[in-house]
C-alpha cells in the first residue's frame, strides 16, 4: 500500500495496514520474544564459561572485564546508527538480518584459539544485536497501542530473561560437558535457523498505526519517515523526561550487569559450588523472578496509566528502590539460601522496572522517532552501565572483595529511584502535554 504522510506526499511502500487479528498482534510479541531468547542467550554463554576460559587461555579478570566490556561498548556505539536506520527502512528486515549476523559470529567465536579472538568476537556480536531491540520496540509499538503497549513490552522482556537462564544455565552445563566451544557453537547455529524460518511469518505494520487507532478510533494516515538530521537529536535531547528516564537506565544497567557478569564466578568461588551450579543459582532464580516481575509491572503500568500519566514511571520507580537491600544482601551474605533469597527479590522488582523502560519513553516521544530514541537509549544504557560495570568490577576485584563491590552497586539503584522520583516531579507532566499539543498542531 503506498504511503502518505500528513500533507498528502507520497511516501513510498513501508508496510500494510494493519488488517492483522488481534491473534496476530499478540503472535508478533511471540515471534520477536523468540529473536531476543537467542539474542540474551549468545551474550549470557560467555560469561557462563568464564571460569574455563580463566583456566585454559589463562585470563586474568581484568581480560575477563574486557570480554564483558567489549561487547557492551560495540552494542552501545551502534545505538544511534542503529536507531536511525530503523526510523527508515522495514523493522522485519532490521530484525531477522540482525539476527543472523550476530548469530554467524557467535557460530566464529567457538572457533577462537587466543584472547584477542575472541575479543575481537565478542565485540563484533555487539554490531549484529544493537539494531535488533530498537526494530523490535518500534514494531511492537504498531501493533500495541497505549491500552495494551507496557504489556506487550513486558512480555517481549521476559525473553531476555528466558535467553539469560537458556545462556546461563545450559551454557555452563555443555561448557563443563563437552567444552566452553560448544555452547557457543549451538546457540549461534540454532539463532541461523530461526530467522530463516521467521522470513516468511512476520509481517511489517505501517508506522504509527497503533497510536491512530487509539487517539481517533480509526485509522488515518499513516506517519512519515524521519528524515536522516541532527535535528532529530537535537529536539529529543530537549525532551528532559527522556534525559532523565535514559540516565535511569544506565544505572539500573549498571547493577544488572554487575550481577549477571559475575554472579556466577561469585558463587563458584565464594560457595565452592561445580560451574553447572553457579550458573545453574546466578541466572535460573533472577531470570525466572523476572519474567513474572515484568508482566505483573506491565499489567500494573497499563492498569496505573489508564488512570494517571506517571503510572508507567511509579511502578519503574517502585522495582528501581525495592530492588536495593536485596543487591545489598547479594554481595554481603554469607548464606548461599539468603543470597538465592537475594536473587529471585532482586529479580522481580528488576522485572518490574525493566517491563516499562521503553514504554515510559514513548509517551514523551513523537511516534516517528521510536527506533531512534531505543538506539540512544541503548547506547547510553550499555556505554555508561553494561561498558563499564564488567571491567570496572574486574579491576576492583583486585584490590577488595567481589561481594563488597556487588553490595556497593545497589548505589545505583537508590539514585535511579531518586531520579524517577524528580522525573515525576518537575518533568514528566509537562513533556507529556507538549507531545500532544504537536500533535494536534501538525499539518
Amino acid at each position: 500500500m503506498k504511503v502518505l504522510s500528513r500533507n498528502g506526499s507520497n511516501l513510498g511502500l513501508q508496510g500494510t495496514l494493519p488488517e492483522a487479528s488481534i491473534i496476530y498482534r499478540w503472535a508478533v510479541v511471540l515471534l520477536l520474544w523468540l529473536v531476543c531468547f537467542f539474542s540474551y542467550a549468545d551474550r549470557q554463554a560467555f560469561f557462563s564459561i568464564f571460569p574455563l576460559l580463566q583456566k585454559q587461555m589463562k585470563l586474568t579478570t581484568v581480560q575477563l572485564g574486557l570480554l564483558g566490556s567489549s561487547f557492551a561498548v560495540v552494542y552501545g556505539l551502534g545505538g544511534p546508527f542503529a536507531g536511525f536506520l530503523v526510523d527508515r527502512i522495514r523493522r522485519k528486515t532490521a530484525v531477522l538480518g540482525g539476527l543472523e549476523l550476530w548469530s554467524v559470529v557467535c557460530v566464529l567465536s567457538a572457533l577462537s584459539r587466543d584472547f584477542f579472538q575472541l575479543l575481537i568476537f565478542r565485540a563484533a556480536e555487539g554490531i549484529g544485536e544493537c539494531i535488533y531491540y530498537p526494530a523490535a520496540l518500534s514494531m511492537i509499538s504498531d501493533y500495541h497501542g497505549k491500552h495494551t503497549r507496557s504489556r506487550a513490552m513486558g512480555i517481549l522482556q521476559t525473553s531476555v530473561y528466558a535467553g539469560t537462564v537458556g545462556g546461563g544455565y545450559w551454557a555452563g552445563l555443555m561448557a563443563q560437558r563437552h567444552g566452553w566451544r560448544s555452547a557457543l557453537f549451538v546457540f549461534g547455529a540454532l539463532g541461523c535457523l530461526l530467522g530463516l524460518a521467521l522470513i516468511r511469518v512476520l509481517r511489517e505494520p505501517v508506522r504509527g498505526s497503533a497510536d491512530l487507532e487509539s487517539d481517533a478510533g480509526q485509522l488515518t494516515a499513516p506517519l512519515p519517515l524521519m528524515p536522516l538530521s541532527f535535528r532529530v537529536i537535537n529536539s529529543l535531547l530537549g525532551i528532559k523526561s527522556l534525559l532523565s528516564l535514559t540516565a535511569v537506565f544506565a544505572c539500573a544497567n549498571f547493577v544488572a550487569m554487575v550481577l549477571l557478569a559475575w554472579m556466577p564466578m561469585y558463587l563458584y568461588s565464594r560457595f565452592h559450588l561445580s560451574l553447572s551450579m553457579a550458573a545453574f543459582d546466578a541466572a535460573v532464580y533472577p531470570q525466572v523472578a523476572s519474567m513474572g516481575g515484568s508482566v505483573c509491572g506491565g499489567y500494573l503500568a497499563d492498569r496505573l496509566a489508564e488512570r494517571s500519566r506517571r503510572g508507567r514511571v511509579w511502578v519503574q520507580c517502585a522495582g528501581a528502590l525495592a530492588g536495593v537491600p536485596f543487591v545489598v544482601l547479594c554481595g554481603l551474605s554469607g548464606s548461599l539460601m539468603l543470597v538465592i533469597v537475594a536473587l529471585i527479590c532482586w529479580g522481580f522488582f528488576k522485572g518490574m522496572y525493566d517491563s516499562n523502560i521503553f514504554a515510559s519513553a514513548f509517551d514523551v516521544v513523537p511516534v516517528e522517532s521510536r527506533g531512534t530514541v531505543s538506539g540512544l537509549m541503548n547506547c547510553v544504557g550499555w556505554l555508561l552501565g553494561g561498558g563499564i560495570a564488567p571491567i570496572l568490577v574486574g579491576f576492583l576485584a583486585v584490590h577488595v572483595t567481589l561481594g563488597n563491590v556487588i553490595a556497593l552497586s545497589a548505589t545505583l539503584y537508590a539514585v535511579a529511584g531518586i531520579l524517577l522520583l524528580l522525573t515525576m516531579r518537575y518533568f514528566l507532566d509537562g513533556d507529556i502535554d507538549r507531545l500532544k499539543l504537536g500533535k494536534q498542531t501538525v499539518g
